[in-house]
């Protein structure tokens, strides 16, 4: 591990639960590895699994309020101009623009299990403006289980949690293959009901 990101860990472990949340807002390092830290933490009894979810999740869905205020308010040229500076690339918003096109407002929750589509989902929805309350509600819905499966997995890690990757695959490639699974069941069932309508 780079130095500059052990100085970071070092001093999100002094700010406890705000020191998660913030590593979370801001996207400098994956989401899953702040979750692991945090879970090291608590294997090291500076915190609570209880206050680790719980910050965890306030920061996972600040950091996603913050990509679709961009989306609603910057729209797609403030993206291909700037997106470089928050990690987004053109071919990431390509992608979640494709799938929330195609699978509609209820891809916010299973897009999140999803590599690429998972950072930046939010940004199409707020392109679309999406209803800001449906939003939240599918974020938070997504985010409490993947905080907690991280978590989870840094806490009996311990000291290795820096070995997150390895140890959370076994784990995250079912979680995506049942993400994809629900988004064409999400899918279906929309054509089944438009069909029904008309």
């Amino acid at each position: 591990m780079s130095h500059f990101i052990q100085t970071i860990f070092d001093m999100l472990s002094n700010l406890g639960y705000l020191g998660i949340a913030l590593g979370l807002m801001v996207e400098v390092i994956p989401s899953e590895i702040v979750l692991a830290y945090g879970g090291y933490l608590i294997s090291i009894g500076k915190i609570s699994f209880m206050g680790a979810v719980v910050a965890g999740t306030i920061g996972g869905v600040i950091a996603q309020w913050f990509l679709y205020w961009i989306g609603k308010y910057g729209g797609r040229p403030f993206l291909d101009k700037f997106g470089k500076n928050i990690l987004i690339r053109p071919s990431h918003i390509d992608v979640a623009q494709e799938w929330f096109s195609k699978y509609g407002s209820g891809v916010i929750f299973t897009a999140r299990f999803i590599p690429v589509v998972r950072h930046a989902i939010s940004i199409p929805a707020g392109i679309a403006k999406m209803p800001f309350t449906k939003f939240s509600i599918y974020t938070v819905l997504a985010i409490i289980p993947w905080s907690i499966l991280f978590i989870y997995l840094g806490m009996n890690l311990g000291a290795k949690w820096d070995q997150i990757n390895s140890a959370a695959n076994p784990y995250v490639t079912p979680v995506i293959f049942i993400a994809i699974i629900i988004t064409l069941m999400y899918l279906a069932f929309n054509r089944r009901r438009k069909k029904v309508k008309r």
